[in-house]
């Protein structure tokens, strides 16, 4: 199992980290978890799912994708 973690911008409470991880779910079947970090403005996914996806994913929910976190 891969872990990624990403910048996402624009998310300020529990009903934004939730339509992200929805959004993340349900455009890529193969993640097995998404956490979301409301302070650091961040993503990690578990699972199999190219950056592209999750990125499309992102910006559908009305949020801005902001790349690879180190």
């Amino acid at each position: 199992m891969t872990d990624s973690r990403y910048h996402v911008a624009g998310m300020t409470c529990g009903g934004c980290a939730r339509s992200v991880e929805l959004a993340i779910r349900e455009a890529a079947p193969s993640v097995t978890a998404v956490t979301v970090d409301l302070e650091a403005g961040t993503v990690t996914v578990s699972g199999a799912a190219e950056a592209a996806v999750i990125e499309q994913a992102v910006d559908d929910a009305g949020f801005t994708f902001g790349g690879r976190a180190a």
